[in-house]
């Protein structure tokens, strides 16, 4: 007895369907990767509609070139303190004393530059030397004294806070000299020939995009060499023009104005600096390694307290360049300053994506959780919201940030 064995082959694709299948396939590929780098891309994703709401609603006033110019220096120092309060989180720490902090830098500028009449460039380097040494003092007491930075933090707070008043005397001191206020309120000059454009902020611009499209083209190629998964082609060029676009109208908005002020070259730096050192550098693996497992850390070789020392003296340090782009900004330093500003760089940390529980996080994202409470500040302000109602709007925006990451946690868990 024979048995007919007949090989089975899968009928053609009727005609037609092979697009429409590819089509889904690219689909599937473009949610998966959403999907898995959900915290990387969902608040990029809310800033984006955000813009979008408040430039219909104020009938494009948010998008017009002087507003974009104020909405880099009103929230410049928030963006300073977010990228420190960023890996300040990441490490699994906290700290309450940076508003403090900046006030207390912004008066001791006074000091020195109004009623000492010492040179600008000296006083900035003499600040921010203060901020280093503070930030040390709180990184020493809570690396190697074992108390928790929440405590030592708050109690900056106060420390930094009565400092202000004593050497103020409860008074406004300013004005501050010229070439300081330029750093805050400056714009970078005009070269080249008339083309109803800045020229020097146009070139700028586009050296970014070549610069960010040559970094990301070598993330990829050293993710592949390492097996690591990399998304799909056509969804890794999709990100590149999306970058590429964003830059861009930012850059002709910035041109079409006066230019890139001076502060978004010290945003820049620190931006490009930062991020590089937490990818790149061994120092940014260890913050990551402290805030995500600690004992794991510590058998690994890390040292855990020299490294938490150093996160804090690095806070410290652009708390001081915070307070003295405040202060410049403002031309005057007050006992007043620096009001709710740790809380505004903690808002940004969380809504840019950190974890409460630490070891997750980018110098980006602060940036973008920073630019997310700049916007809608300005867009309220734009509509005329008042303040009650907008401290409202921001912490419901801070609790869905922080609940969505609650979220994607458990539906990672699962």
């Amino acid at each position: 007895m024979s048995t007919d064995v007949t090989a089975k082959t899968p009928a053609p694709a009727p005609p037609g369907k092979g697009g429409s299948a590819t089509g889904d396939r690219l689909l599937h590929l473009v949610v998966d990767g959403m999907r898995r780098n959900m915290r990387q891309y969902g608040m990029l994703i809310a800033l984006g509609l955000i813009v979008v709401l408040f430039a219909v609603w104020t009938d494009g006033d948010l998008l017009l070139p002087r507003n974009v110019s104020n909405l880099v220096l009103q929230n410049s120092y928030i963006l300073i303190l977010a990228i420190g309060m960023m890996l300040v989180i990441i490490a699994g720490h906290i700290d309450l004393s940076v508003g403090s902090l900046t006030a207390f830098i912004g008066s001791m500028a006074a000091v020195f530059m109004v009623k000492n009449d010492l040179p600008w460039p000296v006083a900035v380097v003499l600040c921010l030397a203060m901020g280093a040494v503070a930030g040390a003092a709180q990184g020493f007491f809570i690396a190697y004294g074992g108390i928790p930075s929440f405590i030592v933090t708050l109690a900056g707070m106060l420390i930094f806070r009565g400092l202000t008043e004593i050497f103020l005397e409860g008074q406004t001191l300013g004005p501050f000299p010229e070439g300081l206020q330029k750093v805050s309120n400056g714009f970078m000059p005009e070269i080249g020939p008339d083309t109803n454009y800045h020229n020097l902020t146009l070139l700028l611009g586009l050296g970014l995009i070549a610069f960010v499209i040559f970094q990301e083209f070598r993330d990829r190629r050293r993710q592949q060499e390492f097996s690591l998964d990399v998304p799909p082609l056509n969804l890794f060029l999709l990100k590149l023009v999306a970058i590429g676009a964003a830059i861009l109208t930012l850059t002709m908005l910035l041109a079409s104005y006066k230019g890139a002020p001076y502060v978004l070259l010290v945003l820049g730096v620190l931006l490009v600096g930062f991020g590089y050192v937490m990818r790149n550098v061994v120092i940014g693996r260890h913050i990551y390694a402290i805030g995500g497992n600690l004992p794991a850390a510590k058998l690994s070789g890390v040292k855990d307290k020299k490294v938490t020392f150093l996160v804090f003296l690095n806070m410290g340090m652009l708390a001081a360049l915070a307070g003295l782009v405040f202060a410049a900004r403002f031309n005057a330093a007050s006992p007043k300053a620096g009001l709710n500003f740790e809380l505004e760089a903690i808002a940004a940390s969380f809504i840019g994506g950190a974890s409460m529980s630490g070891g997750v996080g980018t110098v980006l994202g602060a940036i973008i959780g920073g630019l997310v409470l700049g916007v809608l500040n300005n867009g309220m302000n734009l509509v005329g919201i008042g303040t009650d109602w907008q401290q409202v709007i921001k912490g419901l925006v801070l609790l869905a940030a922080v609940g969505f990451d609650v979220w994607n946690k458990r539906k990672v868990g699962s």
